[in-house]
C-alpha cells in the first residue's frame, strides 16, 4: 500500500465517483519503492470519453494547463502536488527523432498494454489508489529491489533515441546495473546515429538530471562509455587514454580522475540547482585540455597550460548541448583557474594576487572546484583530512571581502568629472589604471584613491 494524502485521495475519489478509474503511474510509484519521495505525479485516467469532460471535472481543484493536445495531457497544481493527467495511450513511430511518434488514446485500454509504451520496467509500475492495488506487469518493483535497469519492450525501445540518455541518468540516480539486452540495444542505437537525432536542449535536460540528481554521476558516465556514447561527447572519449603522473594521480588516467572528482563534487552540492550545475559541469570538464597537452619530459608526465587551452575546448563542448551563454561564461573561468588555489598557496601569494584573481572568477566557487579536484583522486599513503590551500584562500579572500566577487572600484567616472576632466575616451584608460592600482593595494580608501589619481593623472592621459 502506497500512502496517499487526504487531499489527493479526495481528488481521486471524486474522479472515481464520475466513472473514471485513476491509476497513479511512473515516477511517483517508482520513487516510493526506491525511497526517493516526490510530489510530481502522473495519473492515467481510464474511462475518459473526452478532454472537455475531463477539464470540467478537474476545474474545481485549480487552474489547469493543457499541453500535448494531440494526446490530451492536463497539468494541475493541487495540494502541494504537480499532477499530469492523461488517458492511457499507445505510441507508434512515425518520423525522425524523439518526437516522431503518432499517439492514440483509448478510454478502455488495459494497464499492461498502456504501460508497454514506457521505457523502463521501473517506470511501468502503476497503483490503483481506490482499490489499493499495485499494477506491475513488467516486474519493475523486482528490478528496483535487485538494482537492475531493463527496458519494457525491446522492439519499441529503439524508436526513441532520448532513451539512451534516460538510461544513463536513471542508472546513476538509482545506482542500477544496465542489463545486457538493454546495453546491446543502446550500443546498436548509438552505432546507427541515434544521438545525432536529439536536439541539444533534450541532451542538456538529461545531463542536468544525471549531474544534479545522482550521488554518483560516475555510474552514468561509465554506462555512457560502455554504450559507446563518449565519441559523441568528444573529447571525453580521449580521457581514458590520457595518462597522468602516478605520484600525483595514483588513480591513473584523466578519465578515472574525472569520475572520482565528479562524485566528490556531487557530495558537495548545496541544492541550488543552477549553482550546483555550474560546479558539476566545470568539474566534468576541468581537465578537458589534458588530452591535447599531456607530454612526457625527462620521464615525468605533465600537461602544461591544460587549463588555459581547455577553455576554448570546453566552450565548444558546452555549446553543443546548451544555448545558455550565461551558464557557459560562469563555467569557463572555473576551468581556467581550477589549479590556482593550490598554486597561490604553494608560492605564498600575497593579497594583491588574490584581489586580481577575484576579478576573473568567483573565488568561493573556485575553492569548491579545487577541493573536489584535490580529493577526487587516489592517494599514496594517508588521505589528507583537510584541503589546506582551500582553507587558506577562503580565509584570506573573506578577510579581503572578495570571496564572492571582485572589489568595487574606488574611482568612478564622476570622480574624474569632479576633478575637472571632460568625459572622453581617455576615461576608460584612467579608470583601468586606477583600478589596477587599487588591486595592487597602492591605496585603500576612496579619499586615498582620489589623491592617487590626482598625482598620476598626467602620466595616465
Amino acid at each position: 500500500m502506497i500512502p496517499i494524502s487526504p487531499p489527493l485521495m479526495y481528488l481521486v475519489e471524486h474522479l472515481s465517483s464520475k466513472g473514471i478509474k485513476p491509476i497513479i503511474v511512473g515516477g511517483f510509484v517508482r520513487d516510493h519503492f526506491s525511497g526517493h519521495p516526490t510530489h510530481d505525479l502522473d495519473i492515467e485516467l481510464y474511462g475518459v470519453t473526452s478532454l472537455d469532460s475531463l477539464e470540467t471535472l478537474l476545474k474545481p481543484f485549480g487552474k489547469l494547463g493543457v499541453y500535448g493536445k494531440s494526446f490530451g495531457v492536463l497539468k494541475l497544481t493541487y495540494a502541494g502536488y504537480s499532477i499530469d493527467f492523461s488517458p492511457p495511450r499507445t505510441e507508434s513511430k512515425s518520423g525522425f527523432g524523439h518526437k516522431g511518434f503518432e499517439t492514440t488514446w483509448f478510454s478502455d485500454l488495459d494497464f499492461a498494454t498502456a504501460a508497454r509504451r514506457r521505457d523502463f520496467t521501473i517506470n511501468a509500475i502503476g497503483y490503483d489508489p481506490i482499490t489499493q492495488t499495485l499494477l506491475d506487469p513488467y516486474r519493475g518493483v523486482e528490478d528496483l529491489k535487485y538494482k537492475q535497469l531493463r527496458c519494457v519492450d525491446p522492439q519499441t525501445f529503439v524508436d526513441d533515441p532520448l532513451r539512451i540518455l534516460r538510461a544513463v541518468q536513471f542508472a546513476a540516480r538509482f545506482e542500477l546495473t544496465c542489463d545486457k539486452q538493454l546495453l546491446a540495444l543502446c550500443q546498436k542505437m548509438i552505432t546507427e546515429g541515434a544521438l545525432q537525432e536529439l536536439p541539444k536542449e533534450r541532451i542538456f535536460e538529461e545531463f542536468k538530471k544525471l549531474l544534479l540528481r545522482s550521488n554518483r554521476p560516475s555510474i552514468g558516465m561509465t554506462l555512457l562509455k560502455e554504450m559507446g556514447g563518449l565519441p559523441f561527447f568528444s573529447p571525453l572519449d580521449r580521457f581514458e587514454s590520457t595518462p597522468q603522473e602516478t605520484s600525483s594521480h595514483p588513480e591513473g588516467s584523466v578519465w578515472n580522475h574525472t569520475l572520482m572528482a565528479l562524485d566528490t563534487m556531487a557530495s558537495m552540492r548545496l541544492g541550488e540547482w543552477r549553482s550546483d550545475l555550474i560546479l558539476m559541469l566545470a568539474m566534468l570538464l576541468h581537465d578537458i585540455g589534458k588530452p591535447d597537452t599531456t607530454i612526457t619530459v625527462e620521464g615525468v608526465l605533465n600537461a602544461p597550460k591544460h587549463a588555459e587551452i581547455g577553455v576554448d575546448i570546453a566552450r565548444h563542448w558546452l555549446e553543443k548541448i546548451t544555448e545558455d551563454k550565461t551558464l557557459i561564461e560562469a563555467i569557463l573561468p572555473l576551468i581556467r583557474y581550477h589549479g590556482w588555489p593550490r598554486k597561490l598557496y604553494r608560492c605564498k601569494a600575497n593579497d594583491t594576487d588574490i584581489l586580481h584573481l577575484s576579478t576573473h572568477v568567483c573565488i568561493d566557487d573556485l575553492i569548491k572546484i579545487a577541493k573536489a579536484d584535490f580529493f577526487g583522486r587516489s592517494f599514496n599513503g594517508t588521505i589528507p583530512k583537510t584541503f589546506e590551500a582551500g582553507e587558506w584562500l577562503y580565509e584570506r579572500s573573506s578577510a579581503l571581502g572578495v570571496l564572492h566577487s571582485a572589489p568595487p572600484p574606488l574611482v568612478l567616472g564622476r570622480d574624474l568629472i569632479a576633478l575637472g576632466l571632460a568625459p572622453s575616451e581617455a576615461f576608460k584608460t584612467i579608470l583601468e589604471s586606477a583600478y589596477e592600482a587599487q588591486l595592487s593595494q597602492l591605496f585603500f580608501t576612496r579619499e586615498e584613491a582620489i589623491s592617487w589619481t590626482k598625482v598620476h593623472l598626467v602620466t595616465m592621459l
